[in-house]
């Protein structure tokens, strides 16, 4: 749904040019998924960007509550905060009940961030500056993904992404 409706305007590049690296992780304890993270961590900074310029780790058991995710979430940016990586890498955070603060539980702007499991993007820094060279107002990608979502419509967002109702 993601690239399909153009909601993230750099992915299409990335994925034509077969450079994301996709990690599955079924591990369910905190000290697994954290060897994980650490793992993909290590296995991305190591890897040549026009190789494997980013990264999914995709979650496929353990983390389907919305706030135990959010929790591992918040220990991984601050891992990344703590090993001062943040000026090298961003994470981005998708999930199947993705909901932002402050926004309605029925708002069909939590789709933009759905997915058929909790998912952590690690981005490169240096891709993101790239690929926002080009791009004059980044708030507006957000608003025209929410208008499209909008223009679409519930019922045909929900098909588009079942995993998300």
């Amino acid at each position: 749904m993601v690239v399909g409706l153009n909601l993230c305007p750099f992915s299409y590049s990335v994925i034509a040019q077969d450079q994301i690296y996709y990690a599955i992780c079924d591990a369910t304890t905190d000290a697994q998924l954290k060897q994980f993270y650490v793992n993909e961590l290590q296995r991305l900074l190591g890897a040549d960007e026009n190789e494997v310029a980013t990264s999914l780790l995709m979650f496929t058991r353990g983390l389907e509550v919305f706030d135990d995710y959010l929790d591992l979430l918040d220990w991984f940016q601050r891992l990344l905060e703590q090993a001062d990586l943040t000026q090298h890498l961003q994470l981005a955070s998708f999930h199947p009940q993705y909901q932002f603060q402050g926004v309605t539980a029925d708002e069909l702007s939590h789709f933009t961030n759905r997915s058929p499991y909790p998912t952590i993007h690690l981005l490169r820094q240096s891709q993101m500056t790239k690929a926002l060279a080009h791009v004059v107002d980044t708030k507006k990608i957000y608003t025209d993904n929410i208008k499209t979502l909008n223009r679409l419509g519930r019922q045909q967002v929900e098909l588009l992404c079942p995993w998300g109702k």
